[in-house]
């Protein structure tokens, strides 16, 4: 099947950006749609799962996210993640997102998934992580960067803990991670 990208235009243009397009693509039947269509461009992402062995416990952030706060939330319980830089690798991302997030020094982390964290509406693909890491890892201070105005708790939980805990989550990557931690690690 084929789709036609006739024009794009930016309507939005801050932290993020937000594109308007009008698109034209074949439908199943063999006939074509011509739309208007947003997405929302963030960039990519990381996101890791990590497991600390001696505490037998994952390790996860506590953090404000103000899109939360609508829902009566504000804080979350999340796998540590962050954005992709330009040209900047996942891999070597993720390492400085935990060295910044948690404090952990990781090596070989070993991605498990690339997926969209809403295709309808953004651009965004995330990289999804897991490594395993110990106590001596935790060379650097960790709670986030000021620059960016983080302020970030290290939270572990052991991993008899998940499933009984598992929907008391709300961020997506992290359902998806510990759910891929029940199905490959345990």
């Amino acid at each position: 099947m084929k789709y036609t990208i006739k024009s794009e235009k930016t309507v939005f243009d801050d932290h993020y950006k937000m594109i308007k397009a009008e698109v034209e693509y074949e439908t199943f039947s063999g006939k074509s749609i011509e739309t208007n269509k947003l997405a929302f461009e963030r960039g990519d992402s990381v996101a890791i799962l990590l497991f600390e062995k001696e505490s037998n416990s994952i390790l996860l952030t506590n953090q404000f996210r103000y899109p939360t706060c609508k829902n009566n939330s504000g804080w979350l319980l999340e796998i540590p993640a962050g954005s992709l830089e330009k040209n900047e690798n996942p891999e070597d991302c993720v390492k400085r997102e935990v060295m910044e997030e948690l404090g952990y020094a990781i090596e070989n982390p070993k991605q498990i998934s690339i997926f969209y964290n809403s295709p309808g509406a953004s651009t965004e693909r995330a990289f999804l992580f897991y490594a395993e890491v110990s106590k001596q890892d935790k060379t650097g201070e960790g709670g986030g960067l000021s620059t960016e105005n983080e302020d970030i708790q290290l939270v572990k939980i052991n991993i008899s803990e998940i499933k009984t805990r598992l929907s008391q989550f709300k961020d997506a990557k992290t359902i998806l991670a510990l759910q891929w931690f029940l199905l490959n690690k345990i």
